[in-house]
């Protein structure tokens, strides 16, 4: 069985553990189940750092038969590669029911530790280290042709699976992330043996190598300790001398004994051992300089033999465990000391520098000062939070520094601060179905959100996993151990009612990404693969045209959520952006705005929403994405000018929706709106970071920016010439740029429209629209001409979702034993809405009229004068017995 499971992740940082036996598998392998899988690549072997000396892949089996494998083949083309592949190795034996197979390739050199004997040696497997792309074939002949860009499943009936990596031009969707180096020792791993056909999510670059032949004869990364080491040869070391002043044992793979106090056990979990400190440290009492006075025993035979506060002697193999180091003690290695000892929590600062972190690694410590959830990503699936130092989560860097060094700075600032809060186990919550344990840290009262206060109400140890620096509570953290072993209090900061801020004026404007809203489901394609809860039900589709819920009963959970929200913003105009381009699917264009509206609607009790039709004049519908941008406007507070205008620029925008333009005019219960009161909305949504089949100046250079962001600039030199076409088509300088630009606010596609005069507006709140890898910042944006940034009277960023888990999304229902979806705006989408309020004067406040003049031109009035009048200021016509000038019988008289 596949043996990685992704346990943590702290920032954009992520790693593989051996997943126990006792967990079952996922159904679903291989898309269709049924076939054999890439499981493992490892394509630095022999190289400088190397794990081991050859290269390997290894394959998977998902099903419950055998499949052999003769008359297939293993192919390999380069990252630039077009036509047929570079090589082709033929492939032979059976590859067991639920097993693995290990195919060894070519080596790089001498270096690293001999491969478990493989399955098949295949000398001519020599795939590049660090981008390529590895075909695995049901014919043992090369592949006369392989397409470029994504090949999935289905698209080549000899190509059974495919893994691209690193800068390939063909992948599965994505390419998957790739060693750095030929230097770099790490292999690219399937998650749980799952194939979503996206190689970018399947595959996680580890450190954890972990190849295995189909004996099952592997390389186990954490060994059972040896079951009978000699005590006699024991090397008697202080806890302090076993950890040492660096970052790994001075005393590795050697047989030590030493004493500590238990600070923390954890008999279930999966972490199986239990924690020791050197008696008479912590507290007043400090500890060793340089070097730490705690560490980790790794012991399944005796960790159920101790509980905390016990003074214990252990013999064992002193070694390091991926960063951590450990003593492995085996049966018998563990002696009760009749001396008491005692352990006090170290008081401690932070942000600690590695070098201190490393020297108080396993102690039990008491984090000092303030401190503030930052990450709240993985707390639905593997039940940890990411903490930072101080009363704020922590920034994106190009959120508040420019590109480049500046940036990266920041990085390395945030990845010194940022500490995981761990629970004391290795449950994956979505993939373990038997675990009936509800969450931790969150539930519907208590939802952990990012920016929330945390209070440390026990201590904690520091420990190092997964390729985080950890907070441990001292045991497993589940529901029977909360009351004892709950290491912290948490802040709610979501408030009782969620309403937004008063913004003033006469005009309110928002924007807000509605998380795929479609109409169209995963349920009408046969062939569309679904995200399933932990019933199997569908819950959202997996990378199929339709992009949002799976099912009916799924759309209602997301459609009420949406609706929820955006009755919340309750602002004149809304733009919205990932709603269905409904004729994608052979429908309506505004099908699924429609459906919104109506939603809005039944929901309001009274026709309060109306939607902005789709122009005449549109780019060929070939150019369009399944998404698209739309607006929708309560018709009581505004009227629209004419038809909205999408840019039709496929050179800019070819890779992004268009920007959609519209014309708006304050309503003041008029059938055309008052005069002197219009503005222009341009709502946009340029092209994400994502860096598949990037080139030139698109590729991510590591500024902080991210992929793409050569087109990002030009989509954004394209906006503002656009938008200086609609000020002068509509007649006014009052625009407003808005929607999600995929660019924090100090990237370069910002400072071009900043430069060209538009003023930021969620720039003036302080506040975030979105959270990624542990930062936040903002990528939905208001930005104001000029004329428009004089009229606002206030500013929002509503925090309704980015600080929420995705445990209340709506794609999550059911995925975990307590399910927390609500009917409510919370999570109702992944970005924060942004508003703004304007005061929007008419013609008759620029240039007021004395209603004496308010004369119709028929009865002699001032033609001039007439059209400046208020509306509730113009006379009536003359009716039967009416005076010039005078209300008659007649309707007044409406412009």
């Amino acid at each position: 069985m596949p043996r990685h499971v992704l346990v943590r992740t702290a920032g954009a940082a992520a790693a593989l553990a051996l997943l126990s036996p006792a967990v079952a598998l996922p159904a679903q392998a291989s898309p269709a189940g049924d076939t054999l899988v890439i499981n493992e690549a490892y394509t630095n072997g022999g190289s400088a750092n190397a794990v081991f000396t050859h290269k390997f892949v290894e394959l998977y089996n998902p099903t419950d038969a055998p499949i052999s494998l003769d008359g297939w083949s293993l192919q390999y083309r380069s990252a630039t590669g077009t036509g047929a592949p570079n090589g082709s190795v033929a492939l032979s034996g059976t590859v067991p029911a639920k097993g693995t197979f290990l195919v060894q390739g070519g080596s790089n050199g001498s270096n690293g530790a001999e491969l478990p004997t493989p399955d098949l040696v295949a000398g001519g497997l020599n795939p590049a280290g660090v981008s390529g792309t590895l075909v695995l074939s049901n014919q043992a002949e090369r592949l006369p042709a392989l397409a470029t860009g994504s090949v999935v499943t289905g698209d080549d009936p000899a190509v059974v699976d495919l893994l691209g990596y690193g800068t390939s031009n063909t992948f599965e969707t994505t390419a998957a992330s790739s060693p750095s180096a030929n230097s770099d020792p790490k292999s690219m791993t399937r998650t749980d043996g799952v194939d979503t056909d996206d190689n970018s999510a399947d595959f996680t670059l580890t450190g954890d190598v972990t190849p295995m032949p189909s004996s099952g004869e592997g390389v186990d990364p954490a060994p059972d300790p040896d079951p009978d080491p000699d005590p006699e040869e024991a090397i008697p070391l202080t806890i302090a001398q076993i950890q040492g002043t660096g970052d790994r044992t001075p005393y590795d793979e050697q047989l030590v004994t030493t004493t500590g106090v238990v600070t923390a056990v954890y008999s279930t979990g999966g972490l199986n051992g239990y924690y020791l400190q050197t008696a008479g440290t912590g507290g007043e009492a400090g500890s060793t300089e340089d070097a730490s006075d705690g560490v980790f025993v790794y012991s399944r035979d005796t960790m159920g033999e101790v509980t905390i506060g016990d003074h214990v002697r252990v013999t064992g193999t002193a070694g390091e465990f991926y960063g951590l180091t450990q003593i492995s003690v085996p049966a018998g290695g563990v002696e009760q000391l009749d001396e008491p000892g005692s352990v006090e929590p170290l008081e401690l600062d932070f942000p600690l520098t590695a070098a201190e972190k490393e020297a108080h690694e396993g102690m039990l410590l008491a984090p000092q000062g303030d401190w503030t959830i930052t990450d709240n990503y993985s707390v639905n699936q593997y039940g940890s939070l990411t903490l930072a130092p101080g009363t704020s989560p922590l920034p994106n860097p190009t959120s508040v520094a420019l590109p480049g060094a500046d940036a990266q700075a920041v990085m390395a600032d945030n990845a010194e601060k940022a500490i995981v809060l761990d629970d004391g186990a290795t449950t994956n919550f979505m993939r373990s179905p038997g675990n009936q344990n509800t969450l931790p840290y969150v539930d519907v009262d208590s939802p952990a959100r990012v920016g929330s206060a945390v209070d440390f109400t026990t201590g904690v140890i520091l420990d190092y996993r997964h390729d985080a620096w950890t907070f441990q509570p001292l045991g497993h953290l589940n529901d029977d151990t909360a009351a004892t072993v709950q290491p912290v209090s948490i802040e709610d900061t979501r408030p009782a009612e969620a309403q937004r801020e008063d913004l003033g004026g006469d005009v309110t404007v928002g924007s807000f990404n509605v998380l795929n809203y479609f109409t169209t489901l995963g349920e009408q394609f046969p062939d569309c693969k679904a995200y399933t809860d932990r019933d199997g039900n569908p819950i959202t589709t997996n990378y199929c045209d339709p992009r949002g819920a799976y099912t009916a009963e799924s759309f209602e959970r997301q459609k009420a959520k949406i609706v929820e929200a955006i009755n919340g913003m309750d602002t004149s105009v809304i733009a919205l952006e990932e709603i269905e381009n409904s004729a994608q699917f052979g429908l309506d264009r505004d099908h699924s705005l429609a459906d919104l509206v109506d939603g809005l609607n039944a929901a309001a009790g009274e026709k309060k929403w109306a939607y902005v039709a789709s122009p005449a004049e549109r780019p060929a519908l070939a150019t369009e994405d399944v998404i698209r941008s739309g607006f929708i406007y309560q018709p009581d507070e505004v009227t629209p000018v004419g038809e909205s205008v999408i840019l039709d620029d496929q050179v800019n925008f070819d890779n992004a929706r268009e920007p959609l333009a519209q014309q708006f005019r304050r309503a003041d219960g008029t059938a055309k709106g008052m005069e002197g009161t219009d503005f222009v909305a341009i709502t946009n949504h340029f092209k994400s970071k994502g860096g598949s089949g990037a080139a030139d100046d698109n590729v991510d250079t590591g500024d902080g920016q991210g992929a793409y962001n050569g087109d990002r600039v030009r989509m954004a030199e394209a906006l503002v010439d656009f938008a200086d076409r609609m000020k002068e088509q509509a007649g006014t300088d009052r625009v407003l740029l808005l929607g999600d630009f995929n660019a924090y606010e100090m990237e370069d596609p910002i400072r071009v429209i900043e430069e060209a005069g538009y003023i930021s507006q969620g720039a003036k709140t302080g506040e975030y629209s979105y959270t990624y890898g542990g930062a936040v910042g903002s990528l939905d944006h208001v930005f104001a001409s000029p004329a428009a940034d004089a009229t606002v009277t206030g500013q929002d960023i509503w925090m309704i979702n980015a600080n929420e888990s995705v445990a209340f999304e709506y794609s999550r229902h059911n995925y975990t034993a307590e399910d927390l979806y609500r009917a409510d705006q919370w999570r109702s989408s992944d970005h924060n809405p942004i508003l703004v309020g304007m005061a929007l004067p008419g013609l008759e406040e620029e240039d007021p009229v004395d209603p004496r003049e308010c004369v119709h031109p028929r009865d002699g009035g001032n033609p001039h004068e007439w059209k400046k009048c208020r509306p509730d200021e113009k006379p009536g016509k003359p009716g039967k017995g009416g005076h010039p000038g005078k209300p008659g019988k007649g309707k007044g008289r409406e412009r």
